[in-house]
């Protein structure tokens, strides 16, 4: 079955607001990606090249706090109700496919489920109440 996780998006200050969540829950950081280090870097302004990609961080077993800075540059407005997604790890392409699928009924892909280059199946959409998904699958499946 899939996993439920929290995934936040800022304006820019992730990382300030990471070390914040760092120091209240404790643990260390599982994954760190910047802009810079994406195929997408030649697209991103100079002054957004170390603004974060991608961050999670471990809370108690099972859960993860998970982010990005949402940058102008790159298309994404942050406005007061997409500032969040909830995030579903589903165990394999298939039950993805039935999450993402189930969800876009009568929603809105806002992107579709795909293989990405950081080595995930993965989409979003926005269901027909308004509310934000990420759906992915894995391929790195722990140990």
């Amino acid at each position: 079955m899939a996993t439920l996780n929290p995934y936040l998006n800022f304006k820019g200050n992730t990382e300030e607001a990471f070390n914040f969540y760092k120091s209240v829950f404790g643990g260390e950081f599982k994954e760190l990606q910047r802009f810079k280090d994406t195929p997408e870097a030649g697209r991103v302004p100079e002054n957004e090249k170390d603004k974060l990609m991608h961050i999670s961080l471990p809370i108690g077993p099972g859960n993860i706090l998970m982010a990005t800075d949402a940058l102008e540059s790159m298309g994404h407005k942050l406005t007061v109700g997409n500032n969040f997604y909830l995030s579903l790890s589903a165990d394999s392409e298939s039950e993805a496919d039935k999450l993402f699928n189930g969800l876009s009924s009568d929603g809105k892909a806002t992107m579709p489920l795909q293989k990405t280059f950081w080595g995930s199946y993965f989409g979003m959409v926005t269901d027909k109440f308004g509310i934000n998904w990420m759906v992915s699958y894995d391929y790195k499946q722990p140990n």
